[in-house]
């Protein structure tokens, strides 16, 4: 479970190992990384090599990489990542196609649109799982990986765990590139305390108990859960409830072909109830903001109490400005699982794709071997909040919430997230996220919204 008193320990920023820069030439498939692969120096430690300056003789070919890593740390990593490659592979450069907002949702809508068109990007950032599956690879939209793979090692690099949700019939399609958690409950311990509210060691074991701490946190005139605009917002906090609300074995059944856990049963009622209560402690503005960030920093300026986000927001806590808000851990914002949740990591991944038809295939392989590095998933997580997709990159290079994540996600009840991908293919998700909508106009209406929800899964082709 996550600690409720850790540490905040300084993010590793700089390049420190010199890499051998290979020979110029676009045409040939770039091979796996075979030298010895560059670290990311924690703060504390001597400065780092300055990498050498290839000598190119030909223009770098381009090699377009679509995500919506646009804001705080994100696209600090990703930039860390960019630089690595473009050292490692001297005949290529990135061009960034990131699209910024609704945590992917606006991404992905390009996505599709430019997919429709024959126009693929080089590679794309896709959720492990059903994003990737059910979607793109039950789509035709990427190729397998298998030979990649073999080259690399890197199946024997991720977990068990992990390789099956990147797979299709035992072909990988995907290289996931880092872990995150979902199911974080930022807070403020200035405003708890103001309000006479503590957390029990661990979290909060139900939503009845939270609801009581609201009830003190309101009547000191805060809000007790801030919430963003309507979209990933709205159902990450959905998910968390219903995860919450029924556990780990029933949320699973709700996935399942067909479902072990009935959409139209009592657990999902008791989810929508909760959820329901829920949203009447959040901020009456909460569709107008413009993404998750201003929900998370109503906690730092202290006009609220929690936010449910993932553990991306522990960046934009605490990395130093322009791109975070330099608050230290402990003292101006502190973590706790969300209600219900303890002993249960909720997860997503980002991954990167092979697509079909994309323009530089070589250029591909070159981006998804610095993914899949070593190097790569040391230089890109830290600066994201998240921890490598990889089990042997070197626990001192993040912070101590990451560390503690590491031994939660090697320990915990490990479930998939419906919001970032891994649980419901996009159409499946957005059938849902069209319920959601809806019941957002009438939160009263929580038997429709229920029998929206079976319909969704019955539109799925899931339930019979």
């Amino acid at each position: 479970m996550l600690s409720e008193k850790l540490g905040f320990s300084a993010y590793c920023l700089l390049i420190a190992t010199a890499l051998v820069v290979s020979a110029c030439g676009g045409t040939a498939t770039p091979a796996a990384l075979t030298q010895p692969p560059a670290t990311i120096a924690p703060a504390t430690m001597a400065a780092p090599v300055v990498l050498p300056t290839a000598t190119l003789t030909v223009s770098p070919t381009p090699v377009e990489i679509f995500s919506w890593w646009v804001g705080p740390g994100e696209a600090d990593g990703l930039a860390a990542m960019v630089k690595l490659f473009i050292h490692e592979y001297p005949q290529y450069t990135i061009v960034n196609a990131a699209v910024a907002g609704g945590g992917g949702t606006n991404a992905q809508a390009v996505l599709a649109t430019r997919l429709a068109a024959g126009d693929p990007p080089d590679s794309w950032q896709a959720h492990a799982g059903q994003e990737t599956i059910g979607t793109y690879v039950a789509g035709n939209e990427v190729k397998p990986l298998d030979g990649f793979f073999a080259s690399t090692g890197f199946g024997k690099a991720i977990p068990t765990t992990l390789l099956p949700l990147i797979s299709k019939e035992g072909h990988p399609y995907s290289v996931p590139v880092d872990i995150h958690r979902s199911n974080v409950m930022w807070y403020n311990p200035k405003v708890l305390a103001a309000a006479k509210v503590t957390i029990p060691f661990g979290g909060f074991s139900n939503w009845n108990d939270f609801f009581a701490a609201c009830d003190k946190i309101k009547a000191t005139g805060k809000v007790c859960l801030s919430l963003g605009p309507e979209g990933f917002t709205v159902m990450h906090l959905f998910e968390n409830v219903m995860i919450g609300t029924m556990g780990a074995a029933k949320w699973n059944g709700l996935w399942t072909s067909p479902p072990s856990t009935q959409w139209t049963g009592a657990d999902v009622k008791a989810g929508i109830a909760n959820f329901r209560k829920a949203l009447s402690y959040t901020n009456t503005d909460a569709m107008t903001l413009s993404d998750w960030q201003p929900a998370s920093k109503m906690v730092s300026d202290g006009n609220a109490a929690f936010n449910i986000m993932g553990d991306w927001a522990e960046v934009y806590f605490a990395n130093p400005a322009p791109n975070g808000l330099a608050l230290k851990p402990q003292i101006d914002f502190d973590w706790t699982p969300t209600p219900g949740t303890q002993g249960i990591f909720v997860f997503l991944s980002d991954s990167f794709v092979l697509p079909i038809g994309n323009k530089n295939p070589n250029g591909t392989m070159a981006w998804l071997s610095l993914a899949a590095s070593k190097a790569g998933q040391e230089a890109f997580n830290p600066l994201k909040g998240s921890i490598c997709a990889r089990t042997d990159c070197n626990p001192a290079l993040f912070s101590e919430y990451s560390q503690e994540a590491m031994k939660d996600w090697a320990t915990d009840s490990v479930v998939g997230s419906l919001t970032h991908g891994v649980v419901a293919n996009n159409n499946w998700k957005a059938a849902i996220d069209t319920a959601l909508k809806l019941y957002l106009t009438d939160p009263s209406e929580t038997d429709q919204f229920q029998a929206a929800l079976a319909a969704a899964c019955k539109s799925a082709g899931t339930c019979r």
